[in-house]
């Protein structure tokens, strides 16, 4: 159940087949969100600003204006978050964050727990939250994967530091450090992290996983160009040292 005094935030579906609508519509409900059932790009532009829409939710292949389409031109005027959800298959949807900037994507058939663990996620990003006013978030220990301090919590997909901050985290940032945390003091090559992240993109964007790397290490190492957990094993790839006093490469 959902506390009444959390704020919902305000979900728009944009998506052709109303039965998956109504099964979107009904799992947000269910999860504390106030929604916005809508079948089309056009819907979706009539809304104007009233009320307020806090994160966008597209079908990539909207009948008519394209999901993709629809995202490209609420980016070019806004910053409203965007997750869109793809076919099994749709070459696109590895492209979609690259190209248009939206900020994730889940495949179709999902996991209802995880759309809704990666909607709070995005939400948290832009200070959206359901937490009542005067509280914080606070991490699952009982889902939780520890190095240093820090502990990631897999039910949020959120990482929070030792005094129970949570550090913001894109969905790459997080689905690398959680991959590295179940992959603790191992080497792991590039190609193993490109095929984990899902992309088949890395002939074109080869330094794709680097630009990670620097990013996670910005948020997690105490000294990123000295790091003691995310370390670099030149040749080779990346390895993770959960036990303080490794010596990095």
């Amino acid at each position: 159940m959902v506390a009444t005094n959390e704020y919902r935030p305000r979900i728009a579906i944009v998506d052709d087949d109303p039965d998956m609508r109504d099964t979107l519509t009904q799992l947000l409900g269910e999860n504390g969100f106030d929604t916005a059932a809508l079948a089309s790009s056009q819907e979706f532009y009539d809304l104007a600003d009233e009320p307020a829409i806090d994160l966008a939710l597209i079908d990539l292949k909207l009948k008519g204006e394209s999901g993709l389409t629809l995202a490209i031109n609420i980016r070019k005027d806004s910053d409203l978050p965007i997750v869109m959800l793809t076919g099994v298959g749709d070459v696109v949807d590895k492209i979609v964050g690259l190209e248009v900037g939206s900020d994730d994507y889940l495949m179709k058939p999902f996991n209802p727990r995880e759309l809704i663990a990666r909607l709070r996620a995005v939400l948290r990003r832009y200070g959206v939250t359901q937490v009542p006013r005067g509280a914080s978030p606070k991490p699952d220990s009982a889902s939780a994967l520890r190095f240093g301090g820090n502990i990631l919590d897999q039910t949020r997909r959120a990482l929070f530091d030792a005094d129970g901050d949570e550090i913001a985290l894109t969905n790459a940032e997080y689905r690398l450090l959680e991959y590295f945390l179940r992959h603790p003091d191992r080497i792991i090559a590039r190609t193993e992290l490109l095929a984990e992240l899902g992309s088949d993109m890395s002939h074109y964007v080869d330094r794709t996983i680097d630009v990670l790397i620097l990013r996670l290490r910005r948020k997690i190492e105490k000294s990123p160009s000295k790091p003691m957990h995310l370390q670099t094993r030149r040749g080779q790839g990346y390895i993770f040292v959960t036990t303080a006093g490794a010596s990095p490469a």
